[in-house]
């Protein structure tokens, strides 16, 4: 039902700068890209029952009075299950209005995401690993349904051209495409960042620093544990956050919030160019990613930004960003609030954010349900593009230890993953663990 992947498609630059959309409007829509009446359902599937799409499949509930889920895929029945009973217990008395799934719409395997599109409902929610969010996103637009799209949105170029014509199609046809990079509905970070844009609060911009210390998310358990006859597709599917081609590694899958907000200081302007450092410090019982990176972007205007990430057990853990302007310094992380103190031998405090924070995640979904309600559309689409290929750009360039422009970033006709669609029972052998200097850009 859905458009083939196909990673040759469109490469050029004017992806981020306009053009002719690839698809003409409608000529007659669909009742909901017009706007839903109050008191009328908002039918919603997710894709992907996990703990992050159930844990958005929960927020998109509380967020209108009449969303309720009719329908979830994924390739494991026992994580519909456990997603369904979660729900359950969190919508609590509106369980039996709210989460109405029946066994007919409860999907599985690898086109489980197709019967959910065809299923009737008006919302779809992805969250299954992002190497599939390409081929998951344009089947949706393509059939006409509203997207929640978790962050990041591809996991090599050819993916990253393929969302990207796909959000010209969601424009065309008026469809809602939100985000999931969540720091942009923060109302504390929205506010700090109208005091740096907008209000002078740290003079002229010199650089910004971000960090993403943490821990592990899941480690790769070792090759002997894997069952006798799992395939190769699903035991990389089992351990995603392994395999490159799933998660495109953790500056991509993970610190890519912090990439984002960089991007949201630039005005989601594309560097020049960046280096990047990065390797494996801890040895893995499998897989093909890094446990640690540092990019240096370059703007410009001769800005520079620097995103330093770490997944590993036993060390300094920090999540925080430091903006540094010639009037002032912007500090958020480090403390409850984000604050502004001014330069000088003995800085003083000028501003720091005061207000009720909302929960972002929430936020994400309130804003998706009324823009339905309303039908005013949001396209978050060229946003979550840059962003993710800002992250893809710094995992090129510590992977091949060279430096990369942003249109070599752009054009990569390197793939990371099998094409789409894949066979649950086939044999993938991914790339070997990246050596810099050895390892080619292509």
């Amino acid at each position: 039902m859905s458009t083939a992947f196909n990673p040759s498609t469109s490469s050029r630059r004017d992806f981020f700068l306009g053009g002719a959309a690839t698809t003409a409007a409608l000529v007659t829509a669909p009742a909901i890209l017009k706007g839903a009446p109050a008191g009328e359902a908002i039918k919603v599937g997710l894709v992907g029952c996990g703990g992050r799409g159930t844990g958005a499949a929960n927020q998109a509930l509380r967020a209108d009075d009449y969303s309720v889920l009719t329908a979830v895929a994924d390739v494991s029945q026992d994580a519909i299950d456990a997603c369904l009973s979660t729900l359950n217990r969190q919508q609590g008395a509106k369980a039996s209005t709210k989460v109405a799934v029946e066994k007919s719409k409860q999907f599985v395997g690898l086109d489980a995401f197709e019967r959910l599109i065809g299923s009737g409902v008006d919302v779809v929610i992805l969250a299954t690993p992002p190497g599939f969010r390409p081929y998951h996103l344009r089947a949706c637009i393509e059939a006409n349904k509203n997207v929640f799209c978790e962050k990041p949105v591809a996991t090599d170029a050819p993916g990253i051209r393929h969302v990207l014509e796909t959000v010209k199609m969601a424009k065309a046809k008026n469809l809602n495409l939100v985000s999931g990079f969540c720091w942009r509905y923060a109302n504390h970070i929205v506010d700090t960042f109208d005091q740096m844009q907008n209000k002078g609060a740290i003079g002229d911009l010199i650089a910004y620093y971000a960090t993403y210390y943490t821990n592990p998310v899941k480690p790769m358990p070792p090759a002997n544990t894997r069952p006798a006859g799992m395939s190769d597709i699903e035991w990389q599917i089992k351990n995603w956050y392994n395999f490159s081609w799933l998660c495109g590694d953790s500056l991509v899958e993970q610190a890519v919030h912090s990439v984002d907000k960089v991007a949201w200081a630039m005005h989601d302007q594309p560097p020049v160019s960046c280096v990047g450092v990065g390797g494996r410090q801890i040895p893995a019982e499998g897989g093909n990613i890094f446990d640690h990176f540092e990019v240096n972007y370059i703007y410009p205007n001769g800005v520079r930004a620097f995103v330093a990430n770490r997944q590993s057990e036993g060390c300094y853990n920090e999540n925080s960003d430091y903006i540094l302007g010639t009037d002032g310094v912007c500090t958020i992380g480090r403390g409850p609030n984000p604050r502004i103190t001014t330069r000088g031998a003995n800085p003083k405090t000028k501003w720091t954010f005061e207000g009720q924070k909302y929960d972002m995640y929430q936020k994400e979904h309130d804003e998706l349900f009324a823009a339905l309600r309303k039908g005013t559309p949001i396209n978050n689409g060229e946003r979550m593009t840059t962003s993710t290929l800002l992250a893809l750009m710094g995992r090129m360039a510590a992977y091949t230890g060279q430096q990369i422009t942003w249109e070599q970033a752009l054009n990569s006709q390197e793939r990371l993953g099998p094409t789409m669609p894949i066979d649950w029972n086939a044999s993938f052998k991914p790339s070997g663990m990246p050596l810099p200097g050895v390892t080619k850009f292509l």
